[in-house]
């Protein structure tokens, strides 16, 4: 073989070595269940709002949007969800409650809420970014990821989606 033929493999192996962590990352992408939004239940009161509680819930849209980490302490590994109030309004005033989580019961095992960022387009509504973490079991470890919630208060749609990333 040439060293120009050689060289060719030696950077190719080289690229191939530096790619291999993100082609991992991609095959044990996120399971198939998808983040839910659900109505507020038990996952939804005061004392699962960690301390301090204005490190943990901001306001949006002229107070109209709320959002706050709630911490569920169980399941351990997927204890953290997104409380989400927003308009539509009922007939006494109180905004719709949301919460968003990863499956059933299951949150994230980790949202980092002091990071949250905040974007508005008229066409969709409010968007909020949030990095997280998701618990994997049958791989027994934590995947770095983005939440991302849609508040579009016009029609009153919440909607969630995850992207691999973060931290």
């Amino acid at each position: 073989m040439t060293a120009r033929v050689q060289g060719f493999w030696k950077s190719l192996a080289k690229a191939l070595a530096r790619a291999l962590p993100a082609l991992l990352a991609a095959a044990l992408a996120l399971p198939a269940a998808a983040q839910e939004v659900t109505e507020c239940d038990w996952r939804a009161t005061p004392d699962a709002i960690p301390e301090p509680w204005e490190a943990h819930s901001r306001s949006f849209a002229n107070g109209n949007v709320r959002l706050a980490l709630l911490d569920a302490i169980e399941p351990a590994a997927g204890a953290f969800h997104l409380l989400v109030l927003s308009p539509p309004f009922d007939s006494l005033g109180a905004r719709q409650c949301r919460i968003v989580g990863f499956d059933g019961a299951q949150g994230f095992a980790a949202l980092d809420f002091a990071a949250l960022s905040a974007a508005y387009d008229p066409a969709t509504g409010l968007t909020f970014r949030l990095p997280g973490r998701l618990w994997l079991p049958e791989q027994d470890f934590t995947n770095p990821l983005i939440l991302i919630v849609t508040v579009n208060q016009a029609t009153g749609a919440v909607t969630a989606r995850t992207e691999l990333g973060g931290e």
